[in-house]
């Protein structure tokens, strides 16, 4: 089996390149990569010279490139991660939003149809569907829940996820789809919540939270995110969507404090900030299709993963201290130079 991961050096696509390496070792992994701001090389170190991995730097929507990797590598699969993915910076720059979130999907599906493939799976996002009240916490989203989003960000999400069932109908894709909570664990871009309140709190820098801090959100340990997508590429329904989400709903201070708490900081750090535009009160989802149809459920409580999470950043600070100072960025050119 041969498998394009795309945006395999970000957060959850490097995960999954982990995951699929140790899980498969007959398996061949090709990870595509543009390197933007959040990929990062040194997160695929550890299986960088695996005979069974190749990573190519690339954009997916470089038609004639991405053509030329299906051509050469004829892959059976592709699994898409690269995205665009933080709401903030959609809010400030959509424009590079549409280009990778749809239009890159758009030449991988055309790819996909050029040059035969047994599965494409599009990574999307619970932010599709836009959120729920805070004063509903009986309400969840499904499959079938309409989608209503409220960002430049979850709106290309969208548009990508109706591109890939659209292709699905006219052009009888094998296409499978993919919504999650909110993911943490290791190798998180320290932009992002947790990650961000634990390099901060390590640095007794204060940390900056929206509004009340009253935001909800479900989230997912990052293996049980790559589990469920395994199942799903080999025996998911093609044509379908699938829901995966933790069923661990905290508020967005709870999860500050947590990380205060057990990294024994002062809560004085907490600083509230002017909330973001349009921001989403709580995202919750219910992941009863998948449980009944290929039996996945979540197997991380997040009591549990947020310690191994904060452990993992406490034991590789020169990963994100390297982001943080802007070094990361040179690592590609150290690895490849005179390749």
């Amino acid at each position: 089996m041969k498998i394009i991961v795309t945006g395999g050096a970000g957060f959850i696509g490097g995960n999954f390149v982990h995951y699929m390496i140790n899980k498969y070792p007959d398996y061949k992994i090709i990870c595509l990569d543009k390197l933007t701001y959040a990929g990062n090389l040194e997160t695929l170190e550890p299986v960088m010279d695996n005979k069974g991995f190749r990573f190519v730097k690339g954009d997916i929507a470089d038609r004639d490139f991405v053509y030329k990797l299906f051509e050469d590598e004829k892959p059976d699969m592709v699994v898409n991660f690269a995205a665009e993915s933080h709401v903030d910076r959609s809010i400030t720059d959509p424009g590079i939003f549409l280009q990778t979130n749809v239009i890159g999907t758009g030449v991988l599906l055309d790819a996909c149809r050029i040059y035969g493939i047994k599965r494409y799976h599009q990574v999307s996002t619970d932010e599709v569907y836009g959120d729920l009240p805070l004063d509903r916490p009986d309400l969840f989203f499904t499959e079938t829940t309409p989608l209503h989003t409220s960002s430049p960000y979850s709106a290309s999400k969208a548009s990508a996820d109706l591109l890939v069932l659209a292709y699905h109908r006219t052009f009888k894709l094998p296409v499978t789809i993919s919504r999650c909570s909110n993911n943490y664990g290791p190798y998180h871009f320290p932009e992002k919540l947790i990650p961000l309140m634990i390099a901060n709190c390590l640095n007794d820098k204060p940390l900056p939270v929206y509004g009340k801090g009253e935001n909800v959100r479900d989230w997912l340990y990052v293996e049980d995110h790559c589990r469920a997508i395994d199942m799903i590429i080999h025996d998911g329904r093609e044509g379908e969507v699938y829901n995966i989400g933790g069923h661990n709903e905290r508020t967005n201070l709870q999860v500050v404090e947590t990380i205060i708490d057990a990294l024994g900081k002062s809560r004085d750090l907490i600083q509230y900030v002017t909330d973001r535009p349009g921001h989403d009160m709580r995202y919750a989802i219910d992941p009863t299709k998948i449980h009944d149809e290929l039996g996945w459920e979540p197997t991380t409580r997040f009591d549990d993963g947020i310690k191994k999470t904060i452990d993992w950043y406490l034991n590789n600070k020169p990963w994100w201290e390297k982001i943080i100072s802007g070094e990361y960025q040179n690592y590609y050119e150290k690895m490849y130079a005179g390749r």
